[in-house]
């Protein structure tokens, strides 16, 4: 086998390891939830976003519009696009556009991170390396959640799915707890989510569309009070 593919599955299974965890804890939700382990495998092949699934998940289960869907997940996953622009300088002559097309359903954020840091220009051969154990530890830790979610029992399942608080946590306690703009951002946004859940009114609005407003309404907010300077420096 080549040995560039086989350096991209190396570069992979780290990433693999790691999405296989937080994938688990989706199957596990979506199955009880109310979903099917296929269709929580489907969703996870078909997507590979976990904070899109997590936020796609109640409004498929409450029969959302398809505009609504389709918004939320532009927002959430919106970054995509820009890391695919900066990526794009470091792709060699044999991404073509199918190929690219191919790769950016698996740009994520710990892929970009790999293919950016290496050294010389990555190809369509280490990029499919790169991109394949994460794709399969993605799949097999939905199918492997879903399936321990109809087969533990009721108090295990409860206890495991406090795992989802906690990663959503780790992602945002320890940016948060240095930097002062990411703080306001994240409190920002939690108090207009709790106006949305407790005010009359404001509470009859549709969970898709308010993540789109504290998202985007959050985001402008820390633009406009925390300007990037040409430094870098806020």
């Amino acid at each position: 086998m080549n040995r560039t593919f086989l350096k991209g599955v190396n570069h992979g299974i780290p990433i693999g390891l790691g999405y296989l965890s937080v994938a688990f804890t989706f199957g596990m939700k979506a199955v009880a939830d109310g979903l099917s382990p296929a269709q929580a495998l489907l969703i996870s092949m078909t997507n590979v976003t976990s904070a899109g699934q997590f936020a796609g998940l109640p409004l498929i289960l409450t029969q959302a519009s398809m505009i609504e869907i389709a918004l939320t997940q532009l927002v959430i996953n919106l970054r995509y696009a820009l890391m695919s622009l900066s990526l794009s300088q470091r792709l060699d002559k044999t991404m073509t556009t199918l190929h690219r097309l191919i790769f950016s359903f698996m740009n994520t954020d710990e892929i970009f991170a790999v293919a950016s840091g290496q050294p010389e220009k990555v190809g369509r051969v280490y990029l499919y390396g790169l991109m394949s154990t994460p794709y399969i530890g993605w799949s097999l830790g939905t199918i492997l959640g879903a399936m321990a979610g109809q087969l533990l029992p009721e108090f295990l399942r409860t206890a495991l799915g406090i795992a989802i608080y906690g990663m959503f946590l780790a992602i945002i306690l320890p940016p948060a707890k240095k930097e002062r703009p990411v703080r306001v951002v994240v409190l920002l946004a939690v108090a207009m989510s709790l106006m949305f859940r407790y005010l009359p009114v404001l509470n009859q609005v549709s969970s898709g569309f308010v993540i789109i407003i504290c998202a985007v309404a959050a985001s402008a907010a820390g633009a406009l009070l925390f300007p990037v300077g040409e430094e870098g420096a806020p």
